[in-house]
């Protein structure tokens, strides 16, 4: 990602849950439906930035935030 892979590419070819082939998307969600580490790394982050990894429960997470709404 630091060199300017695409989330998406490396999503689908890295990920080992089922997000791996929508290519990361988690689709619309409350981060309080998350676990609180991964939850914290969405609160903090800006549209359009990468998380550094973040490690919950389930694994290791690196997260891209598209959007967020009310």
């Amino acid at each position: 990602l630091a060199d300017g892979a695409d989330f998406g590419e490396l999503a689908e070819q890295k990920s080992t849950d089922n997000s791996g082939p929508n290519k990361g998307d988690l689709g619309w969600f409350q981060p309080e439906q998350m676990v609180a580490p991964f939850a914290d790394a969405v609160k903090a982050l800006e549209k359009g930035k990468v998380s550094a990894p973040v490690e919950a429960q389930f694994g290791w997470h690196v997260i891209k935030l598209i959007d967020s709404r009310e």
